[in-house]
């Protein structure tokens, strides 16, 4: 099938241009302005952003165990929404993805890439390492306890020496098990006044700052999921500073959403790590900006209705974020082109050192988004509805999504 995308903002190596770009056979095959319309399938993208697919570190698909929550196809037909071409599937699943056979049943390149990351201990009980050599023979290049600390130090160390040597990288869930134990969201003035059990800021931050002597020590690269506090941020601008191989993510609720949510308590609003400060949130918006923090990662992690339709103590963490990501990001931070997609796309995929970045003849994921279209976010393509958003209205929207297997998503439903 043979398409043309004209009249949008494209971006490119060479900056961002008004072009054509046309795909045949799933590839970029021409970017340059006035390319005849004939024989092709057009959208017409002006006013309209267009750059790389969006890439997702940190996504729970919930298969295999939990398929009533959400499974592989449910969750690639939310990214695809979302326009997502890849997405890391988190490991803690029943059983935990912590072999390779496990991984390769959770692998899939079409019509979005499904990549596996692998566990770091053996059932992410902490207290053996998992299988690493068979994980990494299995295509696995990020692992992670996500839903757990690893918390043994010693532990740690030695996965990340042989890691280190693999080449793979360790993503951590920074969340002291001591100092957050029974807590349900931050620790701050509005816990006081509910009174209900928080969880500091240090539980996130001491674990950082353990892990970062770590890296000094191993040399392994290190990835820090969903930093949600000011003083995480300043741990990851030293560690960069200090030329250390550190990244880090935020989800975009982290970006948009303060504690004073959980006022209502309403147990959507409860998350991992938890709903922080006004303060905490400007600093995750400004580390966002100057790239202290390289890439928004949604988090997506569908709950039941029946799960999340209790007490906001008894409800389990979590929020779904795949198909508002795009939306979420653009409101709350105002990025411009460049740096969108740099933070969306091109970043996130660098961390696995996986290919991306300006539109160019030959890539593959290209999408179209809308920073001015009004959509309401009401029937969600995930399984799970547990979202901050649903019944709003948002501003900005993924149009069209194509990937090597063509057109997978135009979406007008809903969009004004």
């Amino acid at each position: 099938m043979r398409y043309l995308i004209t009249g949008g903002s494209v971006l490119t190596g060479a900056g961002i241009h008004q072009l054509d770009v046309e795909i045949i056979d799933g590839s970029v095959s021409r970017l340059e302005p006035g390319i005849q319309q004939d024989g092709h399938e057009v959208t017409e993208a002006a006013g309209k952003w267009v750059g790389p697919g969006f890439f997702d570190l940190h996504t729970h698909l919930r298969e295999p165990g939990q398929e009533w929550k959400e499974d592989i196809a449910s969750g690639m037909a939310a990214a695809i929404a979302g326009g997502y071409t890849t997405v890391v599937a988190m490991p803690n699943t029943d059983p935990v993805i912590d072999a390779g056979h496990l991984a390769r049943q959770i692998a899939r390149t079409e019509p979005i890439r499904v990549i596996p990351s692998g566990a770091i201990s053996l059932g992410q009980q902490g207290r053996q390492l998992a299988h690493l050599d068979d994980l990494w023979a299995a295509g696995v290049r990020i692992f992670t306890d996500d839903g757990h600390t690893v918390a043994d130090a010693g532990l740690l160390r030695r996965a990340m020496e042989y890691i280190a040597q693999l080449g793979g990288l360790v993503a951590q869930h920074a969340e002291d098990p001591g100092l957050c134990r029974d807590g349900h969201m931050h620790e701050g003035s509005v816990s006081s006044r509910l009174g209900i059990t928080g969880l500091p800021s240090a539980g996130e931050e001491v674990i950082i700052a353990r892990d970062l002597r770590l890296v000094e020590l191993t040399g392994c690269r290190y990835h820090i999921q969903h930093v949600s506090t000011a003083g995480s941020v300043e741990l990851v601008r030293s560690a960069k500073r200090a030329g250390l191989p550190v990244t880090a993510e935020v989800t975009p609720h982290h970006l948009m959403l303060d504690h004073r949510e959980v006022e209502s308590m309403d147990p959507v609003f409860k998350m991992y790590p938890p709903l922080r400060s006004p303060d905490d949130v400007a600093a995750l918006r400004e580390a966002l900006r100057d790239g202290t923090i390289d890439a928004v990662a949604t988090d997506h992690a569908p709950h039941a209705a029946f799960e999340k339709d209790v007490t906001f103590e008894e409800a389990p963490r979590g929020v779904v974020g795949l198909e508002t990501a795009g939306s979420i990001v653009h409101a709350a931070v105002g990025l411009d082109q460049a740096a969108f997609f740099e933070r969306m796309a091109i970043a996130p995929a660098a961390v696995l050192d996986k290919s991306s970045g300006p539109i160019a003849i030959g890539t593959t994921d290209v999408i179209v988004f809308d920073p001015g279209a009004e959509w309401a976010y009401e029937r969600p393509r995930s399984k799970s509805a547990n979202s901050p958003w649903l019944g709003q209205t948002l501003r900005g929207a993924v149009t069209e999504v194509f990937t090597r297997s063509g057109l997978v998503s135009a979406i007008e439903e809903g969009v004004q």
